[in-house]
């Protein structure tokens, strides 16, 4: 079984521009949003992944991933997604470990994340001066919720 033990961060400040190692667009739907389940369609570089997800606790998933044809997530993107997301994701690189920083287009932006990738739950990670606030823990910072209540739209 694969297995995705993430946590995410909001952002203090703009420095973590500085280690930016690679840009690129992610265009991502869904075709199922629940807490204890997601199924995901995702395009970025001229690549595309069916991806599902489920519950394990806050920091932990369950996640399989599968290639799809481009052609294929677009048809499935246009046509069975009703719930979408747009960002700009930012590989940044800091005392060797690989932070992921989702900058949020349309009705999500202006929120920025920080995300990473750990081997376990309990992993050390360095803290750098530009990560915030921890959100690993609230629902509402997950891709999958954002799909369905847009960050403009939270009061």
């Amino acid at each position: 079984m694969g297995l995705e033990i993430e946590r995410r961060f909001l952002l203090k400040n703009d420095r973590w521009r500085e280690y930016v190692r690679e840009t690129r667009t992610l265009h991502q739907g869904y075709l199922s949003v629940e807490k204890e389940r997601s199924i995901r369609v995702r395009i970025t570089q001229g690549q595309a992944w069916l991806t599902l997800k489920g519950f394990i606790s806050d920091v932990s998933r369950s996640e399989f991933e599968y290639p799809v044809p481009v052609e294929d997530a677009q048809a499935i993107l246009e046509t069975m997604c009703v719930f979408k997301v747009e960002k700009i994701r930012h590989i940044v690189e800091y005392q060797g470990i690989r932070f992921e920083i989702d900058e949020f287009a349309g009705s999500n932006a202006p929120l920025v994340l920080a995300e990473l990738e750990l081997p376990s739950e309990d992993a050390r990670y360095p803290q750098p001066d530009w990560l915030g606030e921890e959100v690993t823990a609230d629902g509402r910072f997950t891709n999958a919720y954002l799909s369905k209540h847009p960050y403009a739209s939270w009061k």
